[in-house]
């Protein structure tokens, strides 16, 4: 069971993605979402939106 239950910034300015995974709480950055299956298809829209646009703007870069 994954449930979403929102972010948290980091002292960095970076966010976390904190999810609810067979009962623990989990604190996963944006970049390690691959690591964790079905994490980023729990994501709300608005945060895959946001997710892929901080994908698109690094690919510029």
């Amino acid at each position: 069971m994954i449930k979403y239950l929102g972010t948290r910034s980091t002292n960095e300015g970076g966010v976390l993605y904190v999810f609810l995974i067979n009962g623990l709480q989990k604190e996963i950055k944006e970049h390690a979402l691959k690591q964790y299956p079905g994490c980023y298809e729990a994501l709300p829209p608005t945060a895959k939106a946001r997710i892929s646009a901080n994908r698109a703007w690094l690919s510029k870069t």
